[in-house]
């Protein structure tokens, strides 16, 4: 009865934690929702945990582009939208469950066609984040849960016109401790910007902008000494670009 019990918790916990992976799989450009019209649909709510792989980039098989292009302009704002199952946007359900605290991230990328970019040629420049709120023990992943999954941000004023990736991610740290322990989901969007702007920022690659060992991949967040979160990746780019 006793190996009958534990054999039952092991189960659900399997299923919990399965259930509790997501993907960013809508946007939202200026308050208006474009569903899923130009998301590099991801095959799985399964993560990523090599922070070494190409799938990095926009997710397993996120190299290829779609046919949909969202259209924006600068100084805009955008949300990006997770859920645990396909088109599920109930928000009685957690966008990301199961204890998965970590921090949500959006990167931009220039590229010359947002349908074929494959997102490894151009830099990628960080528009925004949020990562651990200590004096309120907030995790950007609780914000999603808040927000029915949404987290919104600004698309920078002075960049240029043209053709972008974006690149959503969100990090489960929970078993971060161990090494690639860490669990990465990231979606990618095709956006056409118009824009006055002329100034485009310096970026990072991907892969290549994380470390295996960075403090923000591998990290213990229910340590002891656990008190602050380093977020992984370069700065949000300066303000100068909004």
């Amino acid at each position: 009865m006793k190996k009958a019990s534990c054999f039952s918790l092991a189960l659900l916990s399997s299923v919990a934690s399965v259930a509790a992976h997501a993907t960013f799989q809508k946007l939202w450009v200026n308050g208006v929702d474009d569903d899923q019209k130009c998301v590099r649909v991801v095959p799985s709510n399964s993560p990523v945990t090599d922070v070494t792989s190409t799938d990095m980039v926009c997710n397993v098989g996120g190299s290829k582009g779609v046919a949909g292009v969202c259209e924006a302009t600068a100084g805009q704002s955008m949300a990006v939208e997770m859920h645990q199952q396909p088109h599920d946007r109930s928000c009685s359900t957690e966008a990301i469950g199961g204890n998965h605290f970590g921090p949500v991230m959006v990167y931009m990328s220039k590229v010359d066609d947002t349908t074929k970019a494959d997102g490894t040629s151009a830099p990628w420049f960080k528009v925004s984040e949020f990562g651990y709120d200590a004096d309120n023990k907030t995790w950007g992943t609780d914000m999603l849960n808040q927000n029915c999954g949404k987290h919104t941000f600004i698309v920078p004023s002075k960049i240029p016109p043209g053709d972008y990736l974006v690149r959503a991610e969100a990090i489960a740290l929970h078993a971060a401790s161990q090494p690639n322990g860490a669990q990465l989901y990231m979606s990618c969007y095709q956006i056409r910007l118009n824009s006055s702007g002329d100034q485009l920022p310096a970026g990072v690659k991907f892969p290549g902008a994380y470390k295996p060992t960075d403090p923000g991949i591998q990290v213990d967040i229910y340590g002891s000494n656990f008190k602050s979160y380093t977020i992984p990746g370069p700065a949000i780019i300066d303000q100068s670009f909004f």
